[in-house]
């Protein structure tokens, strides 16, 4: 993972370049299925990157649209990279793979969380009792799986171009034991270790702060080295999560997250309240029972 190659991203640039090149010609995408003899959602997943390419699909549709040469031999190859498998593929059946690919390719990740500590951020332990707990049906083998995969993707943030990860945390994040006292206790030491890097930004944003922006749920923003790649915000839900990338949801969104982080302690004073967290945490105030 130390090159930002995704396939995700290589097939989701070329999805956007062969769509810009349709529409240069001037041609449908129901024209274009009939000389391919393809179905016209074919050709329109391609160009929203749910599908990948054959080169020779992408050599033709071109083809069609008049590019030759250079050009031509230059989207042809990123096809082939498209078509390329990424680290994550053999746990594909564990993990929402398009998420995984962006967060590969991406320069910088936004993030705000309500309930658990972000998978770049976990401990192998802390993250084992999360999934135990939200997945009781799993296996221990299941189990032991997704812990791998968190663990390898946070080599995100200490590779030779490290992703800039700028994180807020809900106060509520850091109030409940997951895994118990020394699990939660080293997972909190982590949140501070991991902060120290130049490429980590991590605040809290207080339960004194009251209602704010971020109160409808959890999301991630994603953003590419390339300009021809625009962001996407990735929504978790229980069912893996929802996409999306239209310019106003872009912009609500990074609204969103501004006013966010603007509620939140500063990033000093958030790792100071981790570390004062680590002696006194937050669940041994509230002893069951207790108003």
């Amino acid at each position: 993972m130390s090159e930002r190659r995704s396939p995700t991203i290589r097939r989701r640039r070329l999805g956007a370049e062969l769509r810009r090149q349709r529409e240069a010609a001037g041609i449908t995408i129901e024209v274009v299925a009939e000389q391919l003899e393809c179905s016209a959602s074919k050709i329109s997943r391609i160009e929203t990157g749910h599908t990948t390419a054959t080169p020779r699909d992408v050599r033709d549709m071109l083809r069609i649209y008049g590019v030759v040469g250079v050009e031509s031999d230059e989207l042809v190859q990123i096809a082939r990279e498209a078509r390329q498998k990424g680290w994550w593929h053999p746990y594909s059946t564990v993990l929402v793979g398009a998420y995984v690919g962006l967060e590969a390719a991406a320069s910088s990740i936004r993030a705000y969380e309500q309930q658990v500590v972000p998978g770049l951020l976990e401990t192998e332990e802390y993250a084992g009792a999360m999934i135990r707990a939200a997945r009781p049906d799993f296996t221990a083998d299941q189990v032991q799986q997704r812990v791998r995969v968190r663990l390898g993707r946070q080599s995100l943030l200490t590779q030779d171009d490290p992703v800039d990860l700028w994180v807020v945390l809900d106060e509520a994040v850091l109030s409940r034991p997951v895994g118990g006292d020394a699990v939660m206790r080293g997972q909190l030491r982590r949140l501070v270790e991991v902060a120290a890097l130049p490429n980590v930004t991590l605040q809290i944003l207080p339960f004194e702060v009251g209602a704010h922006a971020g109160m409808d749920g959890t999301f991630t923003i994603l953003s590419f080295p390339e300009p021809g790649d625009p962001d996407v915000v990735y929504a978790e839900n229980a069912t893996g999560g929802l996409f999306l990338e239209k310019s106003d949801e872009l912009q609500k969104y990074s609204f969103i997250f501004d006013h966010i982080r603007a509620a939140a302690m500063r990033p000093e004073e958030s790792v100071a309240h981790i570390v004062k967290l680590v002696e006194e945490p937050l669940w041994k105030w509230r002893p069951r029972g207790s108003p």
